[in-house]
């Protein structure tokens, strides 16, 4: 009688346990900005980063290295990041929440940068903190914070870089 008992109450704590994940119960207690480990690659140094930054417009990109379509963002993301590569008041982005070890090595996450034309800031988050702050719905995930911090915009699935640039500007103007 106490094992069926104690079988039940474990059953309703996993379901109850359940509907609070899905519910946003996971959500970080932080917020924003996420502070995320940035990797040595092109574009990108070793170290850490606030996200989104303070007094720029940040373009977040969430992607993950097994994502085809994350593929196909890229290749929007490249010539919007091209056309701000001067601008002083906009930085990019992009992180993935993969966790390293295993199967998948820093080394990995470089390679895919390299052979997908990232430039820009390459961040790792495998306690997907930031992807839970921005309430991502799957990958990839693009967003574009204001200058204060505050996400002006954010999409998933894949964007096209007219979309991407418009969202940017309007950010920038304010």
């Amino acid at each position: 009688m106490r094992r069926r008992a104690l079988l039940t109450l474990a059953g309703a704590g996993l379901t109850g346990g359940s509907v609070w994940v899905a519910t946003g119960g996971l959500a970080s207690d932080d917020g924003l900005p996420v502070t995320v480990e940035t990797v040595d690659a092109r574009g990108s140094t070793a170290g850490s980063l606030a996200v989104p930054g303070t007094g720029v417009v940040t373009v977040v990109d969430l992607f993950a290295t097994w994502c085809g379509p994350c593929i196909e963002q890229m290749e929007a993301l490249a010539p919007v990041h091209e056309a701000y590569a001067d601008a002083d008041d906009v930085e990019f982005v992009s992180v993935t929440n993969e966790r390293l070890g295993g199967t998948l090595s820093r080394d990995d996450v470089r390679a895919w940068w390299r052979e997908n034309d990232g430039n820009w800031t390459l961040g790792l988050d495998p306690e997907s903190r930031l992807l839970s702050a921005l309430g991502a719905s799957g990958l990839p995930y693009v967003s574009v914070a204001a200058p204060d911090g505050s996400v002006a915009w954010g999409e998933s699935g894949v964007t096209d870089a007219s979309t991407l640039r418009a969202h940017v500007e309007t950010a920038r103007e304010g």
